[in-house]
């Protein structure tokens, strides 16, 4: 996608909007004494917003789309941050593998038991015969 195209679909009143959501959300984090992440009380601001409204304004749509397109741009400075504290890395490495291999474990798990779960639950398992057709 071309930087113009880019500049017209982000338009920076949706931008400001966000960012204000964003705000909203770090006060109330912080006034409150939150254990949550201001953004992400401000996300939840939005969401709500958005089901009281009934829906997403195309604007605010192709100026999320336009952002998410650029997420990773947003890794550089926490990247950078892991390059500053290298040495501390290297003196844990052992745990950060375990606690990495664990997590991701223990997250499939509950993922197939909650799939498992919900499937039994609302009864749409596939039967025998769906399964040898694919």
């Amino acid at each position: 996608m071309a930087i113009g195209k880019v500049f017209f679909v982000m338009t920076l009143g949706f931008i400001t909007v966000l960012l204000t959501y964003q705000l909203v959300g770090e006060v109330i984090s912080k006034g409150l004494d939150l254990p949550l992440p201001g953004p992400v009380v401000g996300m939840g601001l939005l969401f709500i917003t958005l089901l009281i409204r009934g829906g997403l304004p195309e604007g605010l749509k192709k100026t999320s789309q336009g952002l998410l397109s650029h997420l990773s741009l947003l890794f550089v400075p926490a990247g950078v941050g892991v390059m500053m504290h290298m040495h501390l890395l290297a003196n844990e490495w052992q745990a950060i593998s375990v606690a990495l291999v664990a997590s991701t474990a223990l997250t499939v798990l509950i993922t197939a038991a909650v799939m498992v779960g919900l499937t039994r639950l609302t009864g749409d398992a596939p039967s025998n015969e769906e399964i040898k057709r694919d």
